[in-house]
């Protein structure tokens, strides 16, 4: 070894040292990360999505083709599930998806799998972007990484039992992950730093005001009052350390770790809001040191067995215990263009990682924004911040029968415009909640498609159909004056 070199590796050795442990990753939190990736894709699509793949997906839906290529051009003519508007063919695609979504799971051709199901999702959520949300878009992100990064370490069809060291895996691919997973949540503490309802403690007390998003606890919650303060400073000081995800080790980086999972699955438990409280938690376990992972496979169940083994035989079942081919030794060439195919995709993940940088810097008001109005403009991840919501809103559909007579379009009944007793309610699903806080701001134009589904899917003859946006102000004591009615359209039928 040169001189130059020997100087290089004292050099650099030290920094690695430093580094390794804080942007590297354990191969078994990798592992699970897959796992927990490859469930959020099959309860996105199947609990989420399939039920209503009509309403959403087709050209007899909420949103038909010829509306998304007038609202999102770029997304009509990128959209794989814009191909068709029929149900037939977007029930293909999803069967597609699901069947990748396993192969991710179980860690069958690993790459592949990502790289298709990075895709599909990608290509359903450009098919109607009126229905997802922050969670969403990180979780496509997270398939994006993926590609990047060696999946299959553990408990995966690919791997088998190749990989049996558990030293954590090191690359620009680790640490632009663990980065990115970071910046929104310091993103995300600087918005909550320029907003006075946060800084001065009624953000949370106000939110839970805002029925619509409370489900299961949520709306048992809204009355103490000094717990939800309390957990609106938790809350930001909890974001405040997120820095420290990566700057520390051992214990205090375990603590932080939960912490968040703990505020995540609080999130899931009163709040609809679909899988990204489940997408927070799957990037938290990229964080969880070794000792962590050794003390869970260190857990011992009846007969000695590890705690993990159970995955093994199942998966060593599946490949039907074939021995793993051994490695060859690549030609010189062969290696050459591998070094220049880790060296492009380290460029490729440090210019998306400073693109997304950019986007929430500009988000907080750091630095311009590149696009002065378009269709990610708005792509930060602002997560009520720094306004949250003040108003409490829901949709009134007046039907016209062809007596004159006007009833509710939903479910036949009298027409009403008062808070309903459970605001949630009025939403039959987290879709149904993201359209609806989508639409509120919309035009007319925007409104036309859904007025003509309701006429198709009303099981009763009418003449029209009005959709009246209602709001009422909240603060962090209630509801605040008399709810507000907004015709947004009369539609004839």
């Amino acid at each position: 070894m040169s001189a130059v070199a020997k100087h290089c590796t004292s050099v650099l050795e030290p920094l690695r040292t430093a580094l390794g442990p804080r942007l590297g990753i354990d191969p078994r939190a990798l592992g699970a990360f897959r796992i927990v990736l490859g469930v959020l894709l099959l309860v996105d699509l199947i609990a989420y999505r399939l039920p209503a793949l009509v309403t959403f997906y087709t050209d007899e839906g909420v949103f038909p083709r010829s509306a998304l290529a007038e609202v999102y051009p770029t997304f009509a003519a990128a959209s794989l599930h814009a191909i068709s508007g029929s149900a037939w063919v977007q029930g293909i695609l999803f069967a597609i998806a699901g069947c990748f979504a396993i192969f991710l799971l179980v860690g069958y051709r690993t790459r592949l799998a990502t790289g298709v199901s990075l895709l599909l999702l990608a290509s359903l959520y450009a098919r109607n972007p009126h229905v997802i949300n922050g969670g969403n878009t990180i979780l496509l992100t997270f398939l994006f990484f993926g590609l990047f990064l060696p999946l299959d370490a553990r408990w995966s069809l690919d791997g088998g039992r190749r990989h049996q060291n558990n030293r954590r895996v090191y690359s620009v691919g680790t640490a632009v992950i663990l980065l990115h997973f970071v910046i929104i949540y310091a993103t995300n503490a600087v918005r909550k730093y320029q907003s006075e309802p946060w800084m001065s403690g009624t953000a949370v007390p106000r939110i839970f005001h805002v029925e619509e998003y409370f489900v299961v606890l949520g709306p048992h919650l809204t009355e103490y009052t000094t717990v939800l303060t309390a957990a609106n400073w938790f809350w930001v000081g909890l974001l405040s350390m997120s820095p420290f995800l990566i700057l520390s080790v051992g214990r205090f980086r375990i603590a932080l770790v939960l912490a968040f999972g703990f505020v995540h699955l609080g999130m899931a438990a009163t709040m609809r809001l679909g899988v990204f409280p489940f997408v927070m938690i799957a990037g938290l376990l990229l964080f969880l040191p070794p000792r962590v992972w050794d003390r869970i496979d260190g857990v011992r169940r009846v007969g000695g067995s590890s705690a993990f083994e159970p995955i093994t035989r199942w998966i060593e079942s599946i490949r039907g215990g074939e021995p793993e081919p051994e490695a060859t030794t690549l030609p010189v060439i062969g290696a050459r263009i591998r070094r220049g195919l880790r060296g492009c995709c380290s460029l490729v993940l440090a210019c998306v990682l400073l693109s997304l940088l950019v986007w929430q810097l500009a988000g907080i008001g750091v630095v311009d924004s590149p696009v002065s109005d378009g269709e990610l403009a708005d792509a930060s991840w602002a997560f009520f911040a720094p306004n949250p919501p003040d108003t409490s809103s829901w949709y009134v559909l007046e039907a016209e029968l062809e007596s004159g007579e006007t009833v509710d379009a939903a479910d036949g009944g009298e027409v009403a415009f008062d808070r309903p007793p459970d605001a949630a309610e009025t939403y039959e699903s987290a879709l149904w909640l993201e359209y609806g806080l989508e639409m509120r701001n919309l035009g007319e134009t925007h409104y036309e498609p859904a007025a003509a589904y309701f006429c198709q899917s009303a099981e009763f003859d009418v003449e029209s159909v009005t959709i009246h946006h209602v709001k009422q102000p909240v603060d962090s004591d209630g509801a605040v004056g008399d709810p507000t009615s907004n015709e947004r359209i009369s539609y004839p039928c």
